[in-house]
């Protein structure tokens, strides 16, 4: 029996994606663009019969995944929500680091908001979650890009620390599959419009 896949999507392009700045707890709709970046993702996804489809209740990627509109309907799961950046919230890193040199999300306090560790802890409930629910075949999740890297990191067995190695552009689709007895990456950052193609048999 086949391990079931995950395709992770990250939500759309919205007015402060564009400039770089922290977009945890704000719900901020898509831009247009973004819009025609989730609709450009639905082609991404044709040819695959999806068991389950998960979203984030921010609007951003809710909006994503009902542009999308996967078949099997949505359900909406609160553990999806981006990281809380507490102090940090609607800055980029330069401005920042103005004043914390060297600051990043991924190696510094995040005062009055979630710790990398307390991510991924979600990252953990929504995987298990996910591996109850679907045993065969397919799902995807709509959700945010600190988020998404945090939960690939996990899907691997890495600590929460090293999604900073995975940096997703807004509405690419990745997919997480397995091969053989390990969890693995079968594809990253797949560009909008391009066809995915349906199930990837190890």
């Amino acid at each position: 029996m086949e391990a079931p896949q995950l395709l992770v999507i990250r939500h759309g392009q919205t007015d402060w994606s564009l400039t770089g700045r922290h977009t945890g707890r704000t719900d901020i709709e898509l831009t247009d663009v973004g819009r025609d970046e989730a609709r450009a993702a639905a082609s991404t996804l044709a040819g695959w019969n999806l068991d389950r489809a998960y979203t984030s209740p921010l609007v951003r990627a809710h909006e994503t995944a009902e542009l999308v509109s996967p078949s099997c309907g949505l359900v909406v799961d609160d553990s999806l929500v981006e990281w809380d950046y507490g102090v940090y919230e609607g800055e980029s890193t330069p401005q920042t680091r103005e004043r914390v040199p060297g600051w990043s999300v991924w190696t510094h306090e995040i005062v009055g908001g979630e710790s990398v560790e307390q991510v991924g802890e979600r990252a953990d409930r929504f995987l298990r979650r996910f591996e109850s629910e679907v045993t065969v075949g397919s799902a995807v999740v709509f959700a945010h890009g600190h988020f998404l890297a945090i939960l690939i990191a996990r899907w691997c067995g890495l600590p929460a620390v090293e999604g900073r190695r995975f940096a997703l552009a807004t509405a690419t689709v990745s997919l997480l599959g397995s091969h053989r007895e390990d969890r693995v990456i079968r594809t990253l950052n797949h560009r909008v419009g391009d066809v995915l193609d349906p199930p990837f048999r190890s």
